[in-house]
């Protein structure tokens, strides 16, 4: 039986537009509620340190508003572990952070910081957060998520989007290759797949095809399109491309 795909959707950029007036609005809070509407199983909301687009208030009135799962995205430090034992989101994502880098531009090096994750990651759970690591599409990243003992993965997917935007073909068939293996693995560690970073109608449609993926997390592309033809209807496309992708690949 093929499982069900979810979409989680990232509302950080709405927080970006208001933010560059310095007002209330565009209010990300209602992106949120009107992607839950139109069909979202998930909100996602990166906490960065420098508070670039979401804000302490923001994940506050997400967690008591919203219906639907939140998705705490956080970097593996002291004050952001506390900001989420506080709100206690449903998941909460770990992903490396560099306040020069304008969006995250890899995965968590899961290897070097092994000890120190496992130890969050132990944290996190016994508060009844369910965790989850953005990584590489590795096997060696995700045999040490197992080891961390993470119950979710999210396999990062920008540098497959990077190459098919640019035309490299060669590469864009590699990188997928990568992403295709490290989900077979996940599904026989135990490990529940995820994936986002770069996400479009088409690479959603075709990642949607390999069936140990069950969450596709999207933000940027669709608060992009939204700006054309309204968050409703990018998120209704985005769902029908899944849907459609879903389908070629049972």
């Amino acid at each position: 039986m093929t499982k069900p795909l979810r979409l989680g959707v990232n509302i950080d950029h709405v927080a970006t537009v208001r933010n560059a007036r310095g007002g209330a609005l565009p209010d990300p809070v209602r992106a949120a509620l009107l992607a839950i509407a139109a069909g979202a199983d998930g909100i996602t909301a990166h906490l960065r340190e420098d508070r670039r687009h979401i804000r302490d208030e923001d994940m506050a009135r997400l967690k008591r508003e919203i219906s639907k799962p939140l998705n705490f995205e956080m970097a593996a430090t002291d004050e952001m572990v506390g900001i989420a034992l506080h709100t206690r989101p449903h998941a909460s994502c770990l992903v490396p952070e560099k306040r020069s880098e304008r969006t995250t531009e890899g995965g968590l090096d899961v290897v070097s910081g092994h000890d120190r994750l496992k130890i969050i990651t132990q944290e996190l759970t016994r508060a009844g957060v369910r965790v989850s690591l953005f990584i590489e599409p590795s096997l060696e990243a995700l045999e040490a998520s197992k080891s961390i003992g993470a119950p979710v993965v999210e396999l990062h997917t920008g540098s497959w989007c990077d190459a098919i935007s640019h035309g490299q073909s060669d590469k864009a068939d590699h990188e997928f290759g990568r992403i295709r293996v490290a989900a077979a693995r996940a599904e026989e560690l135990g490990i529940e797949c995820h994936a986002g970073h770069g996400l479009d109608f088409d690479t959603a449609r075709k990642i949607a095809s390999l069936p140990q993926i069950i969450e596709l997390n999207i933000g940027h592309f669709l608060m992009g399109e939204a700006i054309f033809v309204g968050l409703t209807q990018a998120i209704r496309t985005m769902r029908k491309a899944m849907d459609e992708g879903r389908a070629q690949g049972a």
